[in-house]
């Protein structure tokens, strides 16, 4: 395993829209995600990725949750899928996800998407066969602690970004002490030890989130403690989909997100209040956080 790298709080911004930009050039995005009773996960993403800059969002989804999803995402396109009698996505074949996922510059998977064997096996399919980045999340995370012996993943193309209570799971299938601890010393340990044995980027999130490959570190210094509510994760996969989708590698999108998704939850702490923040209230607020990132307002 290479050394622990040092970390560092710098990033690399998005450059400047160009004039001529249209939606087929800002970045094609697919969200797989949502269930039935999870639909708000899957719209939560999808809000993030559309927030983020991207130009065409698509949401691929079990059949009953399509009407919740398209109702609160009237800017997505939303798919209905095949369903199994839990409400969950059925296996889609091989030749199925090929054609589904097609000509898309970026992927997420896993908000609200549930635990069933069927998305265990749709997980592998898409692994191992797709090209385009990927952004693993939340369910997604779980399965992948139970299947990852089985597929290849590689920093460039596969982000994963767990909660702690996800890391465990992580650390623990790979062989490691679940412990965590919450010091920053310790979460860049166990982050960087992911990157290492899954060959992924990992976002590690929480306060003072930290973003590793195998052989770089971020730590952001944006957020605040009224972020920590439901869905605030699912915004996070849709933003990192989309500046993937604009052409930033998997390490620089990862911690370009991380600072603008804290950022945006300080505008909106100090717009509303630090307590009974939304997670829709943070993507509204990434347009602007965007722009004071990456210097585009002065």
């Amino acid at each position: 395993m290479p050394d622990l790298p040092v970390v560092t709080s710098e990033f690399q911004p998005l450059p400047p829209r160009q004039a001529a930009a249209h939606k087929g050039t800002t970045g094609r995005i697919t969200i797989i995600a949502g269930s039935q009773g999870m639909s708000g996960a899957a719209a939560l993403a999808a809000h993030g990725a559309l927030r983020g800059g991207a130009g065409l969002v698509r949401v691929l989804t079990a059949r009953s949750a399509q009407p919740m999803v398209a109702g609160h995402v009237a800017c997505a396109m939303v798919t209905p899928l095949p369903e199994t009698e839990h409400g969950t996505l059925a296996e889609q074949t091989p030749e199925a996800w090929r054609r589904l996922l097609a000509r898309q510059d970026a992927l997420a998977i896993g908000p609200g998407l549930g635990l069933s064997t069927e998305n265990a096996v749709n997980l592998l399919t898409i692994l191992g066969q797709i090209e385009p980045p990927l952004v693993i999340d939340a369910d997604a995370i779980t399965l992948l602690a139970q299947v990852h012996a089985q597929v290849t993943l590689h920093p460039e193309r596969h982000i994963l970004t767990p909660h702690p209570g996800e890391a465990a799971r992580l650390l623990e299938a790979t062989g490691a002490d679940p412990d965590i601890g919450q010091d920053d010393d310790s979460r860049h340990a166990a982050a960087h030890w992911l990157a290492c044995h899954l060959k992924a980027t990992v976002l590690l999130k929480g306060r003072r989130t930290v973003v590793c490959d195998p052989y770089r570190s971020y730590r952001n210094t944006t957020g605040n403690p009224g972020m920590a509510t439901g869905g605030m994760g699912d915004v996070l996969t849709g933003l990192i989909a989309a500046l993937l989708g604009q052409g930033l590698d998997a390490f620089d999108a990862a911690r370009l997100a991380a600072r603008v998704h804290g950022h945006a939850g300080d505008l909106a702490a100090r717009e509303i209040g630090p307590v009974g923040l939304l997670a829709s209230d943070l993507a509204e607020r990434i347009p602007a956080a965007l722009a004071e990132v990456c210097g585009w307002r002065r």
